[in-house]
């Protein structure tokens, strides 16, 4: 079926197709909130977070364009193109989750953490293709932004389950150095159940596409080449691909590469953030963290659909910029609010720029690469994801130790200066304006 003639969907179907991301989403809001905590309560010192979470740039860079390659050359008449993959990698996402509360020692969290996030990567960018496949141009903002809505309610439940369980059963117990509190295990349990079953729901719900004859072509010869043949494909399209890309890609790698250093930078180091401004404890800490994020995810879900017309009307770059500058302003504030109910506030700011970033790039670069190479390309925008978080893990440690004085207030602000230079970059996403038949 070409990009011409693919039918509209409605809003339920295109809202069944996304309900995958959010069993997705909940294990990285998880990411985002618990596993640093984890680590220290394991015995982690603070300038050693940015290098313990390197498996999810490297798994990213790995993992996320082989996998979107392969999955533009496949093809099964009963499971499709794209969901064999990220249903597997729902499955081992799922072991993960329910493995990781009861980590013994430090090197045994880390490790888990390298395999969930293979499991999480292995499934993120075959969905992202999954939804421009399914689309006609016209939808796939609509697609994409209710993709962000479901980004926000997955970080939600994550984050909102994890101040439940602290409040229900954290005073049970005292915090002892060496050990995960018990109250953590639940929210873990939560992930392992919702990650696959929201994805059974997608697969089930929502038929795709069958290719065309001439890409079925093309699926058939790639399965008659000797194996090593097609082991090795993969990196031969990822190689075209880039060599091929669209300028608009180098574009917005240059804005991703602050914009994602910036948000490990904050996603490492607010807990840290805590403990020095509010004198918290790691549990205390954490708690407040997750009463962050949950604040910032609520928002994205109120505005993320609310993006649609403002990008239509005024443009995706200006409003992409508007809200990096907005979150930027977010984390300028945070370090110097004492009150922890105040301190919620600047996430209302975070919260329509997280919904901007999970949405708008997406339903940018759907218009500028081919469909039958949307998997791989896809693939190599989650590459310019993680090189930043690479870049970040290996640098930002001794940034933080030397240059910052070991001050997570100085983290923060840093963060947020990289944010103000992403919005300028962001200014420069120009995109084509394309002619579809309806």
């Amino acid at each position: 079926m070409s990009i011409l003639s693919k039918p509209r969907l409605s809003f339920w179907q295109i809202f069944n197709m996304n309900v995958g991301f959010l069993g997705i989403q909940y294990s990285f809001g998880l990411q985002q909130t618990a596993i640093n905590p984890i680590f220290l309560y394991l015995g982690a010192p603070e300038d050693m977070l940015p290098i313990l979470n390197i498996a999810g740039p490297i798994t990213g860079l790995i993992v996320q364009p082989i996998i979107g390659a392969m999955s533009d050359k496949t093809w099964s008449p009963r499971w499709g193109r794209r969901k064999p993959y990220f249903l597997i990698g729902a499955i081992i996402g799922s072991l993960c989750l329910f493995a990781f509360p009861s980590s013994p020692v430090l090197w045994f969290a880390v490790g888990l953490l390298w395999i969930l996030d293979v499991g999480n990567n292995m499934a993120m960018e075959p969905y992202r293709a999954f939804v421009g496949d399914k689309l006609p141009e016209k939808q796939l903002s609509l697609g994409y932004q209710m993709q962000s809505l479901f980004v926000g309610a997955g970080i939600l439940l994550a984050n909102g389950s994890i101040v439940l369980f602290q409040y229900l059963f954290g005073n049970e117990s005292v915090e002892v150095a060496g050990t995960i509190p018990q109250w953590l295990y639940y929210s873990f349990y939560i992930g392992g159940i919702l990650s696959i079953t929201t994805i059974l729901w997608s697969v089930f719900k929502t038929p795709e596409i069958p290719p065309s004859d001439q890409e079925l072509e093309e699926i058939n010869e790639n399965k008659r080449l000797p194996l090593g043949q097609q082991i090795a494909k993969p990196f031969g399209e990822i190689s075209d691909a880039i060599k091929e890309m669209p300028s608009f890609m180098w574009k917005i790698g240059a804005v991703y590469l602050f914009q994602w250093y910036a948000l490990f930078v904050y996603w490492q180091y607010i807990t840290p953030l805590f403990k020095q401004t509010l004198g918290y404890s790691t549990s205390e800490a954490a708690s407040q963290s997750a009463q962050m994020s949950l604040t910032y995810n609520i928002v994205t879900m109120v505005v993320a659909l609310a993006l649609v017309p403002l990008t239509l009307r005024y443009g995706g770059k200006k409003v992409y910029a508007v809200s990096l500058v907005g979150t930027g302003l977010a984390l300028f504030l945070i370090p110097f609010i004492g009150d922890p109910l105040l301190v919620l506030a600047p996430m209302v700011l975070f919260g329509v720029g997280w919904a901007a970033m999970m949405g708008i790039p997406y339903t940018m670069v759907s218009k500028v690469v081919p469909q039958d190479r949307r998997g791989v390309y896809m693939g190599i925008l989650n590459m310019m994801i993680v090189i930043p978080m690479g870049i970040e893990t290996l640098t930002f440690g001794p940034i933080y130790k030397y240059l910052l004085g070991g001050s997570a207030i100085n983290a923060i602000l840093f963060a947020g200066a990289f944010f103000i230079v992403s919005a300028i970059l962001a200014m420069r996403l120009n995109v084509a304006k394309t002619v579809e038949v309806d």
